[in-house]
């Protein structure tokens, strides 16, 4: 038998081992495999719209894929793997997207995409009142035919909806309120829209008609009501929530006809500015009161309406160069075309210089038109050419007294020769409204504090109040240009301040204040405040324009009364009210305590009844020691400060206590006495003695923080004394003012600040203004912006 050698054994070991290893198992690792997976691996979508797939490869570094779709019209795909469906389903509807592996080209997966059509219902959603109607609309996408089949899920207990998409709820409210309606493509049946809609109950109702409406000053409107689903068709009307209506916001009948008042309601906009507001007309339900209807009414004077050949004064005007253009946008200006003046024999406009000389940018010869470019859609709107620019005082070069004035020279039949303003007639027409009428022809008075007056002018049309203050210094505001420009301050000595808020706003400045009474120029109104308006005298002005020996008068007639100030619908500026007086708890008790020392002597003086402690109407802020006195009888020397606290006077002709008065005794007894007015009469002996205080001091107040103005005024803590008052502007830090300075009571009147000149409003696209809602308003910012 043949035995191997141990070479022979070496040598199989050898290849054994080289082969799989000596005693191994001979087998080796097999390479690794490429796979190619997909997410998602169906998927249904609308035709036209996309979806987002994603690869993932293994077995090797590179994972790339490279995406497809089969088929030339059934939608693409982006490298990304962003499938798009087409707009229209294909044939077959199922599609294939396969992603391919770009390291092995044999490797790849795909996914199956469902197109089907889609169906929108729009609106998605909607409340009704039971049998409200409502028009669906559908959008089919994927299929050229856009027919549906319309239904209402649940039947006719839910309403109908007709094959064109219109829905009819049900007479009463189902069970549950929220009825589904389908559309269902008349193509492929499993494929429909759906919207809800909510089914309430009939919601009491009532219109009013007609809304919005334009109604002028002293004019009527007729309202309507129509209640809707009430058992009732009484209604209470309302204006601005006041049953009936007021002064300030016009009168309303039982029937709704509607009274507009004299004057247009304004409001401050809460930046010192006042603007003119609307108003709003309520018919209340009378059998459910929570149930109303309103209308929106915007008062309009005629002062804003084209005048033709002659013009009437206290009209809308001003310089037709007097616009702005920047990116687009326009701003233009204007103001009120006051009065006429004449000289040498010459008829010529008087307003303002900011009005009708662009505050000193303008130069003589430029047109002069009317309506003003804030009423004519910034020159695109009809106007007339009536006057050019002879003259104005330069705002900031002039010397003293300084004016805010200007004249134009009419062209010819430009003007009336009769000078006849707007409202200011001494009759009415037909319809109860003010006829036009002229001022006092002559020079004007010198007004006093106290002395009913009235203005025509272009935003608020014919208002009235009274001269709150004469002999003013006042600071005013300026700006150049129409809407921008620089700011510069101007110092006017001598002027008048007449009261209230409400006798201006922007684009009343240039017109012409009188006497109600008898119609005499006092003033040329140019500046103001959110409580107060500033004017020129006419004395000033009519001297700057008197030149080469040609005197200077108002065209007009003879004395008359406005009677738009007498009128039942009279401006609610006529009646000016001051607020209520009240005081802190820490100043009562500094007043109780001096009260208290100086008890005695306080009640020593025979007139006095009682004596009280309260709050001062001459300074809002501070406390003050009232005495009531007995109406009539002859006064004593009632001192008008007491160790620095101000004292107040209250008349009556007998009051039912005695003594001293806590403050509620105190506040309950002014009950008893009429209430205070804003302005009082002053003897001439007062205003004569506050003149030399005036003189004194009003410079150096001038000088101090938060004062813009010093004039002489009424006190209204002891009505027939005169007082200095002190202007503040409010907001800024100031000095303590005084009670008394050399034995004249001070006054306090803050504001915002006076200003002229301004442009308050927004501007607008280049030759697309609406000249029912001006854009800038060059006047004064006269209770509340400029004018």
């Amino acid at each position: 038998m043949f035995r191997p050698s141990s070479f022979s054994l070496a040598l199989s070991c050898f290849l054994l081992f080289v082969l799989g290893g000596c005693g191994g198992s001979g087998s080796s690792t097999p390479p690794v495999q490429i796979s190619v997976s997909i997410s998602p691996t169906s998927v249904t979508i609308t035709a036209g719209n996309n979806q987002q797939f994603n690869a993932s490869v293994t077995g090797t570094t590179n994972t790339s894929v490279t995406w497809s779709v089969v088929g030339g019209s059934n939608g693409t795909i982006s490298t990304t793997g962003l499938y798009f469906a087409p707009t229209t389903v294909p044939t077959p509807a199922q599609v294939t997207v396969t992603a391919t592996s770009q390291a092995d080209s044999s490797k790849s997966a795909s996914a199956t995409v469902t197109i089907q059509i889609g169906v929108q219902v729009e609106p998605q959603a909607v409340t009704l009142q039971v049998l409200g109607m409502q028009q669906f609309f559908v959008n089919v996408t994927g299929t050229t035919n856009a027919a549906v089949t319309w239904s209402v899920v649940g039947g006719s207990a839910n309403g109908t909806i007709n094959s064109s998409g219109f829905y009819a709820a049900p007479a009463t409210v189902p069970n549950p309120a929220q009825v589904t309606v389908k559309a269902i493509s008349q193509v492929d049946t499993t494929q429909f829209g759906t919207a809800t809609v909510t089914v309430i109950p009939v919601i009491p109702s009532i219109t009013v008609n007609p809304n919005p409406v334009n109604v002028a000053i002293f004019t009527t409107q007729q309202f309507i009501a129509i209640p809707n689903n009430l058992s009732s068709n009484a209604v209470t009307w309302q204006v601005n929530g006041i049953a009936g209506g007021s002064q300030q916001f016009g009168f309303i009948s039982n029937s709704g006809l509607y009274v507009a008042p004299g004057g247009v309601p304004t409001m401050s906009n809460g930046k010192g500015v006042v603007t003119t507001t609307t108003v709003t007309i309520t018919a209340v339900s009378q059998v459910n009161p929570p149930v109303s209807g309103s209308a929106a009414v915007t008062i309009f004077p005629t002062n804003q309406n084209p005048e033709g050949n002659p013009i009437s004064f206290g009209s809308s005007g001003g310089n037709q160069q007097d616009s702005q253009t920047s990116g687009g946008f326009i701003t233009c200006c204007g103001g009120t075309l006051g009065s006429a003046i004449t000289r040498g024999g010459t008829e010529y406009i008087l307003s303002n210089n900011h009005v009708l000389a662009r505050s000193d940018l303008a130069v003589p010869g430029e047109n002069i038109i009317q309506p003003g470019l804030i009423d004519n859609n910034c020159g695109q709107g009809p106007f007339t050419i009536i006057a050019n620019l002879t003259q104005f005082y330069n705002l900031e070069t002039g010397t003293a007294p300084k004016i805010d004035a200007a004249i134009a020279q009419g062209v010819q039949n430009g003007l009336d020769p009769n000078g006849n303003v707007l409202f200011l007639g001494a009759t009415t027409d037909a319809n109860n409204v003010p006829v036009p009428g002229p001022p006092h022809a002559g020079s004007g008075v010198a007004v006093v504090v106290g002395r009913p007056v009235a203005k025509s002018g272009r935003t608020t049309g014919l208002t009235c109040s009274t001269v709150m203050a004469t002999n003013v210094t006042a600071s005013v505001q300026y700006q150049k240009g129409c809407g921008s420009g620089t700011t510069f301050s101007e110092t006017f000595t001598n002027q008048v301040d007449v009261a209230g808020g409400s006798f201006s706003a922007p684009g009343d400045s240039g017109s012409l204040v009188v006497t109600q009474d008898t119609s005499d120029p006092v003033a040329l109104l140019f500046a103001g405040s959110d409580q107060d308006t500033v004017g020129n005298p006419v004395s000033q002005v009519l001297n700057f324009f008197a030149s080469g020996g040609n005197a200077v008068t108002f065209v007009g007639g003879g004395t008359h009364q406005v009677i738009g100030c007498t009128l039942p619908m009279k401006p609610a500026s006529a009646t000016p009210t001051v607020p209520a007086a009240t005081a802190s708890a820490e100043g009562l008790q500094r007043a109780i305590a001096v009260r208290d020392a100086h008890a005695p002597e306080l009640l020593a003086h025979p007139e006095v009844q009682a004596v009280g402690v309260g709050g001062s109407y001459d300074n809002p802020a501070e406390p003050a020691i009232l005495f009531f006195v007995t109406r009539g009888q002859s006064r004593t020397s009632i001192p008008n400060q007491v160790d620095g606290v101000r004292t107040r006077i209250i008349e009556a002709d007998l009051f039912s206590k005695r003594g001293l008065l806590s403050p509620a005794d105190s506040a309950a007894l002014e009950q008893s006495a009429p209430l205070p007015q804003l302005v009082y009469s002053v003897p001439d002996a007062e205003i004569a003695r506050a003149k030399v205080v005036h003189a004194g001091h009003a410079d150096e107040w001038m000088k101090k923080s938060g004062v813009q103005g010093v004039g002489i005024a009424s006190s209204v803590d002891s009505p027939g004394e005169a007082t200095l008052i002190i202007f503040l502007i409010r907001g800024l830090p100031r000095d303590p003012i005084p009670p008394v300075i050399d034995g004249l009571r001070t006054r306090v009147r803050e504001s915002s600040r006076f200003r002229a000149g301004f442009d308050d409003e927004q501007p607008r696209r280049a030759c697309s203004v609406s000249a029912a809602s001006p854009k800038s308003v060059n006047s004064i910012t006269a209770p509340g912006g400029p004018h």
